[in-house]
């Protein structure tokens, strides 16, 4: 069995029913990507990310974002020893491989940003020091829905950097059944670990699929038509470029090395789903690519 999709396997020990969401979480790994959750609690949020963690053996942290947190609670910050006279810098929780930022839009927008640059460029700036962050560096991020009380809109800028949005949703009738009847769900700490090493060279062999100059023309054509009239917003260059990486990710795990028009197409509504909305209609991001996809045609 290749490691791809013992790592799926691994990961649904634990989490139950999901293998469409586990494929796009480990995707959006391995096209250095961040991944955005919505959903409401008590679906596996966490334990999703815990045990990716786990699995791809990478330094985990999480952050409960509260409304009173800081910037420099997630940075660090540097502390002054007046014994020796010099102020010396305490790593806050990004500085790690693995990043849960759990229900990120409790706290204020001003706090948000502190993930802005880390989530770009893999780096932090603090008082005009610019420390690297280990690699590889990965963010799952929570968020609550919009309607619950205490919550923060993320700005574009912020949502825009996440690669994909997914929901968990409940668990499907057989997986649940197994739950209500007290079968033993696997524990994190039974669930394998594999090589970084062999993981890092899962990430190089994305990067070497290859896609046509026909879909590179079908991928344009499909942010052409998002900017259109029908949309309040396009999708951005930088939306493209993560359309492209993740279809090259979702490929690579379909064990193939280039990449063919349903993998754009199986990616797409969680591309959209937290980047672009219909002017006139607030319809679900899967109606939304499925107009899209049926709009624009692969030559």
């Amino acid at each position: 069995m290749d490691t791809k999709k013992e790592v799926v396997n691994e990961i649904q020990r634990v989490v139950l029913g999901k293998e469409l969401q586990v494929k796009l979480a480990l995707a959006t790994f391995l096209a250095k990507g961040h991944l955005l959750i919505e959903d409401i609690p008590g679906v596996g949020k966490t334990t999703l990310a815990k045990a990716m963690a786990k699995v791809l053996n990478l330094q985990y942290k999480r952050i409960q974002f509260t409304s009173d947190m800081l910037p420099s609670d997630i940075l660090g910050v540097n502390i002054y020893n007046s014994k020796e006279h010099s102020f010396s810098f305490k790593k806050g929780s990004i500085f790690s491989q693995f990043l849960l930022a759990d229900e990120i839009n409790r706290s204020t927008p001003k706090t948000q940003s502190a993930l802005l640059e880390a989530m770009e460029e893999h780096q932090v700036t603090i008082d005009g020091v610019t420390r690297i962050l280990p690699k590889p560096f990965f963010v799952i991020a929570t968020q609550n829905p919009q309607e619950e009380i205490g919550v923060f809109e993320l700005p574009k800028s912020q949502l825009d950097r996440f690669f994909i949005s997914i929901n968990i949703g409940y668990p499907d009738k057989e997986a649940e059944k197994r739950i209500l009847r007290g079968e033993r769900v696997e524990d994190l700490d039974t669930l394998k670990s594999f090589e970084l090493d062999d993981i890092l060279k899962m990430q190089e062999m994305v990067e070497k699929v290859t896609i046509t100059d026909t879909l590179i023309n079908y991928l344009h054509d499909i942010i052409t038509y998002t900017r259109g009239k029908k949309f309040s917003s396009g999708i951005s260059t930088r939306g493209v470029i993560i359309l492209s990486k993740m279809a090259k990710a979702w490929a690579f795990l379909e064990n193939r090395d280039f990449v063919i028009p349903e993998d754009i197409q199986t990616v797409l509504p969680y591309i959209i789903s937290h980047r672009i909305k219909k002017v006139d209609e607030n319809l679900p991001a899967m109606m939304m690519a499925k107009e899209i996809i049926e709009a624009i045609k692969v030559d």
